[in-house]
């Protein structure tokens, strides 16, 4: 048994009891298929019981689910023996930003909408630190260092040999937020400019000139997975991250994200507005 399942583990759970709902199955069909009790099937989908790719696929057949892509990416869920580096930080740091690490190294390609902060994946450590000193109530220099270092370590997507494709569009007024003052600043524009000349990175920025912005100012991440069913949308809050994966909810996002497509400068004239921003501080 789990105590407090990651939220990737939650998610495998979830997949299950959609399967068995769909199908019109109850839990004690579903324990009678696995040789289980129903309060260890309710565990299992809840995210606190440990499943097998093996008890996935039985499951999945005999819900009468004919989409074998889908279930070999749930079964890839539960065949995930070895701890991914964010482990190290388990105790340390809020288990809300490991799930970020994790739900990006797992991802197939992630876009991010941001209006305020510059992408997390794109900052400098000066800036870095900059925007988590900035935060209130007032953390303390370790934790700070940590949150910064954790940052730096969640990178390593976009570089070799992953080099996870990566679309960010970026309001202009983020771009001229002063997190750690001008220099820093500067310094990170023109590392932006440089990380989006790389092939699996596309930036492109709203200019201040376009109608709105939708999501009501929400950093936004939009992590793809292996099929669609299993995307899933990241949303920062006061309280720590937010996970969404219900479908109405992606389909609204995917929708944010196309009027971001629609009112972008063009990966080059984008590239021009940072150089030029960087050059007025």
């Amino acid at each position: 048994m789990r105590s407090a399942p990651t939220e990737r583990q939650q998610r495998l759970g979830a997949e299950l009891r959609k399967l068995r709902l769909a199908a019109g199955a109850s839990t004690q069909y579903a324990a009678g298929l696995l040789g289980l009790d129903r309060a260890k099937i309710s565990n299992m989908e809840a995210g606190t019981r440990i499943t097998t790719p093996e008890r996935v696929r039985t499951l999945a057949s005999n819900y009468d689910c004919s989409d074998d892509l889908y279930i070999e990416a749930v079964a890839a869920m539960a065949d995930e023996a070895d701890p991914g580096w964010w482990e190290q930080y388990r105790g340390t740091l809020p288990s809300g930003l490991l799930d970020i690490a994790e739900l990006e190294w797992h991802a197939k390609r992630l876009l991010t909408g941001q209006i305020v902060h510059l992408p997390g994946l794109l900052h400098t450590e000066e800036y870095a630190r900059a925007v988590f000193n900035s935060g209130l109530p007032r953390m303390s220099r370790l934790e700070v260092e940590l949150r910064v270092k954790h940052r730096m370590d969640r990178q390593q997507v976009l570089d070799e040999p992953i080099s996870l494709p990566y679309i960010g569009y970026i309001h202009e007024a983020a771009l001229r937020m002063q997190f750690g003052g001008r220099k820093v600043t500067q310094t990170q524009l023109d590392h932006l400019q440089v990380m989006s000349e790389r092939d699996n990175i596309t930036l492109r920025i709203i200019p201040v000139s376009s109608d709105g912005f939708p999501g009501a100012g929400h950093a936004l991440l939009y992590a793809e997975g292996p099929v669609p069913q299993l995307d899933t949308v990241q949303l920062d809050s006061t309280h720590g991250p937010e996970f969404l994966h219900a479908e109405a909810q992606l389909a609204k996002f995917r929708a944010h994200l196309d009027w971001m497509d629609a009112h972008s400068l063009s990966p080059e004239k984008s590239r021009e507005l940072i150089h030029a921003v960087a050059r007025e501080l």
